[in-house]
């Protein structure tokens, strides 16, 4: 068996796809693309597909990862090196980047393939945050913005409630700054944030916003990657 970690980006249309329909979309690409996939054990067995962290109905992702399993028969190459290591395709010798992107969906593009430790930890525990970009739609409709952001990280705390328990934001936000960054999908002013993943807890973008007193809806939310625990981007 080996484990493919695949960098790609969820845009246009397909950023309202949920979490769990996107687990299908990758399901189907895969089939697609020919790749003979690993399932799990038990009574109801699935392909063995791990993506490492769910992004919000709505929000574009650039750099999203998810790790997918194939049978002994799609092994990479003799001399690949497993981790991490660029890996080949089938037996033609197409590299898998190759192979992926003409069996995805529209939105879906496969930035990167890399074969990683089979045995190694659950995608999901290996983020350790995630970065941010938030396009401010009506700008104006937010005064003294910068005074707002620099008042929240001098805040030793932010206690906040989130489905009936509470929680301290504070520590979740790594960095937050109004940014030049230009996003992938143009307009408005800009911030950024880097928010930490962590077991009990993790930030999230809407939460800063509705701190800084901004609402949800007047924005555009872009993640831009995420940061997973081995410093593998």
């Amino acid at each position: 068996m080996m484990r493919l970690r695949i960098t790609f980006s969820k845009t246009d249309s397909l950023r309202y796809t949920g979490h769990l329909d996107l687990q299908t979309v990758w399901e189907r690409t895969a089939r697609r693309a020919g790749l003979p996939l690993a399932y799990t054990q038990g009574f109801h067995p699935g392909p063995r597909i791990q993506i490492a962290s769910a992004l919000p109905l709505g929000f574009a992702g650039y750099a999203e990862i998810v790790d997918i399993w194939l049978k002994d028969s799609e092994r990479a190459p003799t001399g690949v090196a497993p981790t991490p290591a660029p890996v080949q395709g089938d037996h033609e010798g197409r590299p898998y980047v190759d192979m992926l992107q003409p069996a995805a969906p529209p939105g879906l593009t496969i930035l990167s393939v890399e074969q990683v430790d089979e045995k190694g930890p659950a995608l999901q525990t290996q983020v350790a945050s995630a970065e941010y970009l938030v396009t401010l739609l009506e700008p104006d409709s937010v005064p003294d913005l910068d005074q707002r952001i620099r008042q929240l990280l001098a805040t030793a705390s932010l206690l906040r409630e989130r489905r009936g328990k509470p929680y301290d934001l504070r520590p979740l936000i790594e960095e937050l700054a109004l940014t030049p960054v230009p996003s992938p999908e143009g307009g408005g002013e800009k911030i950024s944030m880097r928010l930490s993943a962590r077991e009990a807890a993790t930030g999230r973008p809407e939460e800063v916003l509705d701190v800084l007193g901004i609402p949800f809806e007047t924005t555009r939310v872009e993640r831009l990657r995420l940061v997973l625990k081995t410093g593998t981007d």
